[in-house]
Order: structure tokens, then sequence, then C-alpha cells
């Protein structure tokens, strides 16, 4: 990160303080609009918000158990919030991969950490269409919303596949020799090549790993995946509810999840304010208007604001030096 960067970032999050800013002013009531929380309220979204990261960190070590590689609890919990982290401050959330890469890799086979990465996208995937069948089913009375989700779910697993397909591509063509046209054309030298076919070689000994993976330590890992992304959604029904707004399930659950994972889409670090905006054209008609401003700031904390703070003390060091290292490479 330059100091440069680091500008645009600050920038950026000021510009999605504003944004909530503007939304609590053009939504706030004269008779006036509840802000804080009830204490029980900041205790079941801070429950949510443990439950998510601790479910992501069970689902990790299964996976990396089910194939053989050995993680440790404080490893991957430092790797979850590390990519949170990196995801936070850097545009279109570039950054969480290579920070959550360099903290499993320390001290352990390239190929093996990344098998464990691309298996908890791969299961994340899964979740997320198992997620939004499930609410699809139940929630029938928001079919299109729910087509619109499962869509946008479709065209991010083939982006999940499409890498999967990539990678094992070039472990069986490119693990050796000398680079290919198209990596000089990239600009990568010799070096970095030599270091990326090293992790193909240890990749292409790892995938066959997953034809002899424990069947019953991956389910545990989708189940724990799937269970995480429950608990993700709960932030928004239990801030609503606190303040005794009587709105209907459906677009507290199915809305929160298109802007959770869209929010990548967004080029600026931090969303730049389109999340809030999005927030706003999206549940300004389902929310009661007293409650909109209140219930973005509160829902925006404990599913943004936390995990950045989290991620920054669990490992802000070292998500720096990735981000420092990746920038070398380019």
């Amino acid at each position: 990160m330059t100091p440069l960067r680091w500008l645009l970032t600050a920038l950026s999050f000021l510009v999605t303080f504003g944004a909530s800013g503007y939304v609590i002013a053009s939504n706030w009531p004269e008779e006036g609009a509840p802000l804080g929380l009830p204490w029980w309220a900041h205790l079941l979204c801070l429950g949510a918000f443990g439950l998510d990261v601790l479910f992501r960190v069970f689902k990790i070590q299964c996976s990396a158990r089910a194939i053989g590689v050995p993680v440790t609890f404080g490893t991957v919990l430092r790797t979850t919030l590390g990519g949170d982290f990196a995801a936070a401050i850097t545009p279109s959330r570039s950054g969480a991969e290579p920070a959550r890469f360099l903290i499993m890799s320390e001290g352990r086979p390239l190929g093996g950490v990344v098998l464990v990465l691309f298996l908890e996208i791969a299961l994340e995937m899964v979740s997320l269409l198992v997620v939004t069948i499930v609410l699809g089913i139940v929630l029938q009375d928001h079919s299109g919303l729910v087509r619109g989700l499962l869509g946008t779910t479709l065209v991010y697993s083939g982006g999940v596949l499409g890498a999967g397909v990539v990678a094992l591509t070039l472990s069986r063509r490119n693990s050796k020799g000398p680079r290919p046209w198209w990596v000089r054309q990239l600009g990568v030298n010799a070096l970095i090549w030599r270091r990326v076919q090293r992790g193909l070689r240890q990749l292409r000994g790892s995938v066959d790993a997953i034809r002899d993976a424990r069947r019953g330590m991956m389910l545990a890992a989708l189940l724990f995946s799937i269970a995480h992304v429950g608990a993700r959604l709960l932030t928004l029904p239990i801030i609503v509810w606190s303040y005794g707004g009587g709105v209907k399930m459906g677009p507290m659950l199915l809305w929160p999840m298109v802007l959770l994972y869209g929010a990548a889409l967004a080029p600026a670090p931090g969303g730049g304010g389109m999340v809030e905006v999005a927030f706003k054209a999206a549940l300004g008609g389902t929310l009661p208007a007293r409650l909109l401003g209140a219930s973005l700031i509160w829902w925006r904390v404990y599913t943004f604001y936390l995990y950045t703070v989290a991620g920054a003390f669990a490992a802000g060091r070292t998500v720096m030096r990735a981000l420092r290292r990746a920038r070398r490479h380019q």
C-alpha cells in the first residue's frame, strides 16, 4: 500500500460515512427516530458475528483435515480475519486472497495452502447455492428476487470453477520449462514464474488428494459453510426487531445477501458509499422510514466495520506484508 493508495482508501471511507449520513438525513422523520440499540440487541449481533467467524474457521479446518493439510485454529482465525481486513482496504476486495495466502502459507507447502483456499471458495459457492434454493422454497412471495440472486450466485460459481480449471490446466502443462509467451506479455519475470511453477507442481500433487479426501470432514466443512452464511444474515432481522419493526422476513434476508456478496463489484475500498446507497434503494420501501438510518448504521457496523477492526488487530502486520509483496510482484 503506497501513500497514494492509503489516501484513496481514506477518501473512500469518508465517502462511505458521508453516504450513511445522507441516508439518515434524507429519511429522518419529524417525530425523530431511534439510533441506539438495546443492550441485548448488541449482544445478539455480537453473537451472530462470533458465530460467523467461528463457523468459517471450522469450515477451513475441516476441509484442510479432509485433505491432510495441518492447520491450527489460531492460524485459520488470523487467515479469516486478515482476509476480511485486506478486503476492506483494497479495491473490489482484491487484497483478500493474497493476504489469506501469505498468512496460511507461513511454514506450509504452497500447494496445500492453495488447495485449502480454493476449497474454501468452492464451499462458499455451494453454500450460497444451497441457501438461495432454501430461501426460494421458503419465501415464495419473493420469487423474482430469489431468481436474481440465484443468477448472481451461478455467475460467481462459474468464475470459481473457471479459475479452478485454469489452475489445473496450468499445473499440467506449464509446471516446468521456460515462461510461455503470454506470461512474458503480462510482465512476469523469470524468478516469479519459477515460484509460480513450484506452486503449480505442488498443486498438481495436492489435487490428487481430493480424490482421497475424508468425506465426513468435507460434509462437516460444507455444513459449517452453510451455517456461517445463515449467521451473517441474522444481523438485520435482529436490528429491526429490536426496534419493534414489523417487517417481513424475506427482504431482510434476501437483500442483505445481495449486498454482502455483491459488494465485491464496488471498485472503491469499503464500497465507497455504494453499499449504503444500494441499501436505501433496496430496503427504503420495506423498512419504516424511522428505522432505515439506524438499521443501516448498525448493519454496517456488525457486517463490515467490526470485521475490519478485528482483522486489523488479528493480522494487520501480516496483511500489510502480503500487500507489499503483491505490489512488488506486479
